[in-house]
């Protein structure tokens, strides 16, 4: 049985604070549906309605391009131990980049990690729970470093330029790209 809220509650600002991974659906009109793995320490519940999360730059740019075109956004929660519990935040988002005017707000929220191109700034609609019975019971062992090590290791002019060079996601919706390298921790 699920159910909705109009937004976050203190019980779901905790579930939320214990996963180590998190989900990200994007689409837009006649564009593959784009659903992304997020980890890292990379999440935060601005307030019971805003969400955000930083976003490194990797395989691709499609969240960023589908919220351009269509600005829907849902994330996902799965509790991997007790209790059982599935949450969805449906929303409304957008890309803010190291140049654009919101960035020192956002980036304040959060410990910068290497290669961070842009943080999503995400208006919470609903929020969904449901059971997560079917869900399987999972150990957290430990982040992967290989991300962060590779921005590390890159020239910070190589990396801007890669990303650059990145401007449209692989269905031909544009990005835009940021225009320096976040060096993080």
């Amino acid at each position: 049985m699920a159910d909705f809220f109009d937004r976050l509650d203190d019980k779901h600002i905790a579930m939320i604070g214990q996963q180590p991974v998190f989900f990200v659906a994007t689409a837009a009109e006649d564009a593959r549906i784009n659903l992304s793995p997020k980890g890292y320490d990379a999440f935060r519940v601005i307030a019971p309605d805003r969400v955000a999360y930083l976003d490194l730059a990797g395989s691709g740019n499609e969240t960023h391009a589908h919220l351009a075109a269509d600005g829907r956004i849902t994330l996902m929660f799965c509790n991997f131990g007790r209790p059982a519990l599935i949450l969805r935040i449906y929303g409304t988002g957008r890309a803010v980049l190291p140049q654009d005017a919101g960035w020192s707000e956002l980036s304040g929220y959060f410990d910068m990690l290497p290669g961070t191109r842009q943080i999503f700034d995400i208006a919470v609609e609903s929020v969904q729970t449901s059971c997560g019975w079917g869900v399987p019971f999972m150990d957290y062992h430990d982040e992967r470093e290989t991300l962060k090590k590779a921005h590390r290791k890159m020239d910070p002019d190589a990396w801007v330029a890669k990303a650059q060079s990145r401007t449209q996601s692989i269905d031909g919706l544009p990005t835009r790209p940021t225009e320096r390298y976040i060096a993080g921790d």
